[in-house]
């Protein structure tokens, strides 16, 4: 130990890696189902065996999707470092993280939603047309508990629509619900769960408008 009045420099432990927590394994599973629910915003349906006991948890959680590269004939499950996945080369494997729409245990199926907004790896793929192509799935992460909630305002982007979505189930009937989608011009509306007390508005932006200036304006 150095006194801290000693003059003498203090070492600290800078060069240190701190691990974080290793996520869920991942589950191998394949695409079955591509549905367009707008020009920017497609339904994925997965399947397989190994999503046998996957818990989607609270609305609004979360699950990491691994995508096979262009082409998408193979999928290799990535390695945690400790800090992150990586594959046996050492790059990192295109990795994205989606609202769990809906999950049917016996059938063992889940229904993810990718927007489309031009190139990126999930994005690019999910465009392409991945009937049949292998996936893996990690989660789920936590969600929010809404089930006491009476005075709601849902905001978000078209990627946020499978959260609010999920949301919008799980409120109490009685709730009184405000709901701002910004999309970009022109709006590509998609139908939300029913709900009786809720109001929903989307919002126009236009393509050289920064991101989130209609939803702070509606807010």
């Amino acid at each position: 130990m150095v006194p801290a009045d000693s003059g003498a420099p203090i070492l600290g432990t800078m060069s240190t890696i701190r691990s974080r927590r290793e996520p869920p394994p991942w589950r191998r599973a394949t695409v079955v189902d591509v549905t367009e629910r707008s020009e920017r915003l497609t339904r994925l349906t997965l399947t397989g065996p190994e999503l046998e006991g996957l818990d989607i948890g609270l609305p609004a959680s979360s699950v990491r999707l691994l995508v096979p590269d262009p082409g998408g004939a193979s999928l290799e499950i990535p390695t945690w470092t400790g800090n992150e996945f990586l594959r046996a080369d050492g790059g990192r494997p295109p990795i994205r993280t989606l609202t769990p729409v809906e999950l049917d245990p016996h059938e063992h199926t889940l229904v993810v939603e990718v927007v489309l907004h031009g190139e990126g790896p999930l994005s690019t793929w999910a465009a392409s047309g991945p009937l049949g192509d292998p996936v893996a799935l990690s989660g789920t992460g936590r969600g929010y508990s809404v089930e006491h909630h009476r005075d709601v305002v849902l905001a978000g982007d078209e990627s946020a629509i499978p959260a609010i979505a999920t949301i919008l189930r799980a409120l109490p009937p009685d709730a009184v619900v405000t709901v701002f989608i910004e999309s970009i011009e022109p709006v590509a509306t998609v139908e939300l769960p029913p709900h009786r007390g809720a109001t929903v508005r989307w919002l126009e932006r236009a393509a050289d408008e920064r991101p989130g200036a209609a939803l702070a304006t509606a807010i």
